[in-house]
């Protein structure tokens, strides 16, 4: 999802401690929540920060069919534009109505008011768990310094 210089342009705050434990992350940044089949959707807090402010979002629409690992999307920030990727394969359910007169809401509660679709999933490819996630993240920010 983002751009390794991205990256290295901004401070990170996440860590292991601010990351979900009940969520699955995928290796571009975004997250999952998975209940009986269905799953919401949103970037994670460490995307969010590298980001920056969050201007404007085209995400899937509802009824529109995403695979996992291939762009359903775009994400723009004051300073980048960057692609997001389905983090499942599946059938969009719905999309955050909040985001569409406040995109800015992705930065304020990535894991919470900020989610971004919801899917009816299919097919969940190599998700991660916190853990991994974590370590995905600092080894990502190692490769920064």
């Amino acid at each position: 999802m983002i751009p390794a210089s991205q990256l290295c342009a901004r401070p990170r705050r996440e860590s292991g401690p601010s990351i979900p434990r009940h969520l699955r992350y995928t290796w571009d940044h975004e997250w999952l929540a998975v209940d009986e089949g269905d799953a919401t959707v949103g970037i994670t807090a460490f995307a969010a920060e590298a980001l920056g402010d969050v201007v404007h979002l085209r995400l899937p629409e509802a009824g529109a069919w995403v695979e996992a690992g291939e762009s359903c999307g775009e994400i723009t920030s004051r300073t980048a534009v960057s692609g997001l990727y389905a983090p499942a394969s599946g059938r969009v359910l719905e999309v955050n109505p909040a985001l569409a007169d406040a995109p800015g809401v992705v930065n304020d509660g990535p894991y919470t008011v900020g989610w971004l679709f919801r899917l009816r999933v299919e097919n969940i490819a190599g998700a991660l768990s916190a853990d991994a996630y974590a370590a995905h993240c600092a080894h990502t920010q190692g490769d920064c310094r």
